[in-house]
Formats: C-alpha cells, sequence, structure tokens
C-alpha cells in the first residue's frame, strides 16, 4: 500500500511552536472561573476564600456561587477572578488541591 503524502503527520511538530511559547491559550489579565468542589463542611467556604484572597487580592467572596449535592454530603463552588498570569492560576490551583477539604479544582 502507498504512503498517502497528504496525511503525513510525521512531519508536522507535535506542538504548535507558538503555542509551546505561550504555554496557554488564555489572554491574560481575564476573568476566569475556578471551579472547586468539596466536602460539605462549614470551614470549606472560609478556606477557599483565603486562598484566593492570598492570590488574588481584588477577588470578591460574593462572587462565589455555591450548588450542594443531592443528599448535601459535597458542595460544588464556582469563583470567578481576574486572572492576571498563568503563574496565578498555577499557585491558586496547588493551594486549593492542598488543601484537605477540597477534593478537585477544575
Amino acid at each position: 500500500m502507498a504512503k498517502d503524502p497528504t496525511n503525513d503527520n510525521a512531519s508536522k511538530p507535535a506542538v504548535d511552536p507558538a503555542f509551546a511559547e505561550k504555554e496557554t491559550l488564555l489572554e491574560f489579565p481575564c476573568d476566569f472561573p475556578i471551579k472547586i468542589m468539596g466536602k460539605a463542611h462549614e470551614d470549606l467556604m472560609k478556606a477557599v476564600e483565603a486562598i484566593l484572597a492570598e492570590h488574588a487580592p481584588e477577588f470578591d467572596a460574593k462572587d462565589i456561587v455555591i450548588n450542594k449535592s443531592k443528599d448535601g454530603n459535597y458542595h460544588g463552588l464556582t469563583a470567578t477572578i481576574h486572572a492576571k498570569s498563568k503563574a496565578q492560576l498555577d499557585a491558586i490551583y496547588y493551594a486549593l488541591t492542598s488543601h484537605e477539604l477540597v477534593l478537585m479544582a477544575l
């Protein structure tokens, strides 16, 4: 079987060089929603507020939207911050996912 020269993926770079230099498709600064899922605990909201206040000082806690699970065992929080850089978002995600009450952050 002859090789189709129009479908030669071997000659194409695995990652677009422009993207590799940039490391993200986001344009900063931008409003960025962070989704947090955690155990339903009175300290979850306080912990999330403290982490976001540390890494995004202009963040206002009244902007957090809370969704409770059907049985009330978990809370889903959506917090929209004004992100200034990828490094800032990385630090926020690391701090959130390191907290014992936070199960995941997206």
